[in-house]
């Protein structure tokens, strides 16, 4: 890339790249450079200092050292995300300088052009007046809705107004025009770092003014929310500026949650009411500021706990507050001092212990929140234990509520069962394709499905495969996974790729649909798949992994063949079930466990798919290589199947791999 004299723009998201930032890059004219998403490690080099017409920066990586105190020469950055970015210290005090941050600040001039006021900070333009009764307008990281109109025009569709006077105060553009609205008028700052935020209201009467004599009618009066927070009410801009045509700025302090802000101005009805002239009565607004107050927020952001604060949460890890055994280790319910509760995850510490590379790990996973996801709150490191700290979720894993012992088995109805089944889908297609992270989970499983209160799903330990992984290629030396979900290419090559999760997702959908275990007997006496399909004699022993799986999935396709694919549905449900929903999400679990990855949908598509956005298209018969063998054998000894055609067993499967060589 050094050999490219004008090369301007780097990216290379998500790659997954090793090493450092070459040292030959220092004589590129870099203006967009993005290393989001990969392994650099390192220190940031002094040289990228003199790039200060970048415009975009980095996040989740394995950098070391402190933040560099040259980010704040950078005045055209028009983005800064430290997020897991493995750097640390303070942020420099001159980022208040960096004006053209989109998710630090916001800058409207209502009712306007775009504005440069004295101090340089340059107010966006929101000078559309159109539009109806309600209306809906968004800029680059804000939004602008109105509501009402002005029944006494007969041009009432114009919600700006402009002083026909020449105004003297400072920074005067900013108040000629203004946006009014005779009900409601809401501003929405998106994307916002979450945070503590200034807010700054601009406002000026310039349509009841008073001149040469003359008073104009009315009396404007109206309240102001931040956050859903009266913060203003029965305000008279008029009354607070001591005359019209003169600003007055009110300033707040709000807290941004969720990455949005909302500013309401809302008028109850009050001030000119007997002959309300268009705009002299509902609220006005001459221009909006806000500006983080506190800016720690730009570091890691994962949560830091003692080991005191988790022994005290968890009662000293007793056996009381064990809620489960996981691959990656026990689980404990925890009571943090505030009223949290807490799931606390316990890890082998092995070579972990201390390691600033798996520290920064968990701070990118920290970092991927999204509903169908269990967030993960933050971790400890600390006298040989290796805690990792979630959110806590009422209603245990699926894998309890669809066939665990009693006090965890929940009648989950059809339509709670289709909620699961496409939160999962959409939790997945965050992991795959809209996270700053392409994460494949390599487990899933009803154990790793957790519920919330409303029997919302919500996926665990993704991101924990990786954790001890040293191979950086696609090709994985150590299968993370459990048998019966397993992808036939990642259970027999270790060949890992996201299709490996797709797979996943179909078993365990059909257990959804089931309500039976790919891994384990429910009742005594039942007719288990696995025993069925044994019947025909041929040896398992060829077969090296994922039996049951592949009888699931073989049987579900006989039944299609024959036309019967309703009988899979859990016989629990009786008739209440929607049929033909549940023939769609049947279909699109037998497309997600096609043996053959390239035939298997993208997470994407199946969550369009289990939503009814596109159809569901056909499939090619099972080809799968256990089905292969027993079709075989059906073919070449029919007189060894001891269940008639007209059976139909009930679906149940062991966990076991028979031998019987």
């Amino acid at each position: 890339m050094a050999k490219l004299p004008f090369l301007q723009e780097i990216d290379l998201t998500r790659n997954y790249i090793y090493g450092s930032i070459p040292k030959e890059w220092a004589v590129l004219p870099l203006v967009n450079f993005s290393l989001l998403g990969n392994r650099i490690s390192g220190q940031i080099p002094s040289w990228i200092g003199n790039f200060t017409n970048l415009r975009n920066l980095i996040r989740s990586n394995n950098f070391n050292g402190k933040i560099p105190q040259f980010i704040q020469n950078w005045t055209q950055l028009l983005r800064l995300d430290l997020q897991a970015s493995g750097l640390q210290g303070p942020i420099p005090s001159g980022i208040s300088r960096l004006k053209k941050l989109d998710d630090l600040s916001l800058n409207i001039n209502c009712g306007g052009d775009q504005v440069t006021t004295d101090d340089n900070l340059i107010y966006e333009s929101d000078n559309d007046g159109s539009d109806g009764v309600s209306t809906f307008r968004v800029g680059t990281n804000w939004a602008v809705s109105s509501t009402g109109a002005f029944l006494d025009l007969s041009d009432n569709n114009n919600f700006i107004t402009t002083t026909r006077q020449n105004l003297s105060m400072p920074d005067s553009e900013l108040y000629a025009n203004a946006r009014i609205s005779p009900l409601s008028l809401s501003y929405y700052g998106l994307c916002l770092l979450n945070g503590n935020y200034s807010v700054k209201l601009h406002f000026a009467e310039i349509i009841i003014t008073d001149y040469n004599g003359y008073i104009s009618p009315g009396r404007r009066i109206f309240d102001v929310y931040i956050q859903g927070e009266l913060v203003l009410k029965d305000f008279n801009i008029k009354v607070e500026a001591n005359g019209s045509e003169k600003a007055v700025v009110k300033k707040f302090n709000a807290i941004v949650t969720k990455n949005k802000l909302e500013i309401r101005f809302y008028w109850a009805g009050k001030g000119t009411t007997n002959i309300p002239i268009s705009g002299t009565y509902g609220p006005l607004v001459s221009a909006i500021s806000v500006a983080p107050s506190d800016l720690r927020r730009l570091e890691l952001q994962t949560g830091s706990f003692s080991l005191r604060q988790i022994q005290d949460a968890t009662n000293n890890f007793s056996a009381s507050n064990k809620i489960g055994e996981g691959g990656f280790g026990s689980v404990y319910r925890g009571l943090l001092s505030d009223g949290t509760m807490i799931a606390v995850k316990q890890l082998s510490s092995k070579s972990t212990q201390g390691n600033r590379e798996f520290l920064n790990e968990i701070g990118m996973i920290s970092a991927l929140q999204y509903p169908n996801l269990v967030r993960l709150y933050g971790c400890c490191v600390e006298e040989n234990q290796l805690l990792l700290v979630y959110e806590y979720l009422e209603n245990n894993s699926l894998a309890n509520a669809l066939f665990g012992p009693e006090k965890y088995e929940l009648k989950l109805d059809w339509l709670t069962r289709q909620k699961i089944c496409v939160g999962i889908a959409r939790g997945l297609a965050y992991l795959h394709e809209e996270s700053m992270l392409r994460i494949v989970h390599r487990d899933i499983k009803p154990t790793n499905v957790l519920l919330d209160r409303e029997l919302n799903p919500k996926i665990s330990d993704f991101g924990l495969a990786k954790l001890n992984e040293n191979e950086h290629t696609h090709i994985s030396t150590r299968v993370a996974g459990t048998m019966g979900y397993m992808a036939p290419e990642y259970a027999t090559r270790g060949y890992l790729t996201l299709k490996a999760d797709v797979y996943s997702f179909g078993i365990v959908a059909l257990e959804i649909i089931t309500g039976k275990s790919v891994t384990k007997i429910t009742n005594e006496g039942d007719i288990h798949l696995l025993d069925w399909v044994c019947k025909f004699n041929f040896s398992v022993s060829r077969f090296n992994s994922n039996l049951n799986q592949f009888c699931m999935v073989w049987q579900a396709h006989m039944l299609r063949e024959k036309g019967e694919l309703l009988m899979l549905v859990d016989k629990n449900l009786g008739l209440d079930f929607n049929k033909e929903e549940a023939l769609r999400m049947i279909k699109v679990s037998l497309l997600c466990s096609n043996s053959l990855p390239a035939r298997r949908p993208p997470m994407s598509m199946v969550v369009s798919m289990l939503t009814s956005d596109i159809s569901v298209p056909d499939f090619a018969p099972y080809s799968g290589i256990l089905g292969e063998h027993i079709a075989q054998e059906i073919m070449y000894n029919p007189h060894d199947c001891k269940c008639s055609a007209s059976e139909s067993p009930i679906l149940h499967f062991h966990g076991e791999v028979i031998d019987d060589s």
